[in-house]
C-alpha cells in the first residue's frame, strides 16, 4: 500500500463529501476534466451514492462539477474491477516486469470495451491514476 498525499482541496471535498452522505472517503482524487473521484471504504457504496442517487445529486448540485464514486477494496484486482464498472471483465492479471514495473492487464468482454474505456479514455486513465495512488501499479491495459 502506498501513503496518500491529500490537496487542501481534496481534504475539503472529502469533509463535505463525508458530511453529506454518511460513507467514509478513503481518497479524493480531482481528475484533469475536473471530475471529483470519492473512493469510499468497502460496504460504503449504497451509502455514498444514496436512496435514487440523491447524495451523489446532493454533490454535484453543492460542487457545481461531475462526481464520481469508487468502492475501494484491498484486493488490487478487485479495486481494478470496481473502478472500471460497470464494465463487465473477464480477468485481471497484475504482472510485475524484471524492471519492478507493475502492470494491469484487464480482458474484458468485447462488447464492453468501450465502456472499460470510456469516452476519451477516462475511464482507462481513471484505473490508471486510482492503481497507481493506492497499489503502485504502473499502467492499467485493456486487451
Amino acid at each position: 500500500m502506498t501513503t496518500i498525499r491529500l490537496t487542501v482541496d481534496e481534504m475539503s471535498y472529502i469533509s463535505l463529501f463525508e458530511s453529506i452522505t454518511g460513507a467514509t472517503a478513503k481518497d479524493c482524487v480531482i481528475s484533469e476534466n475536473g471530475t471529483i473521484i470519492f473512493v469510499v471504504k468497502q460496504g460504503d457504496m449504497g451509502l455514498a451514492i444514496g436512496k435514487n442517487g440523491s447524495n451523489i445529486k446532493k454533490l454535484r448540485n453543492y460542487l457545481s462539477k461531475p462526481v464520481e464514486i469508487v468502492e475501494y477494496s484491498d484486493k488490487p484486482k478487485e479495486f481494478i474491477k470496481n473502478i472500471l464498472s460497470p464494465a463487465r471483465l473477464r480477468n485481471v492479471e497484475i504482472i510485475e516486469r524484471p524492471d519492478g514495473r507493475k502492470i494491469a492487464h484487464v480482458d474484458v468482454e468485447p462488447e464492453d470495451r468501450g465502456v472499460a474505456i470510456g469516452k476519451n479514455g477516462k475511464n482507462i486513465l481513471k484505473a490508471r491514476v486510482l492503481a497507481k495512488r493506492h497499489f503502485a501499479i504502473d499502467d492499467v491495459k485493456i486487451k
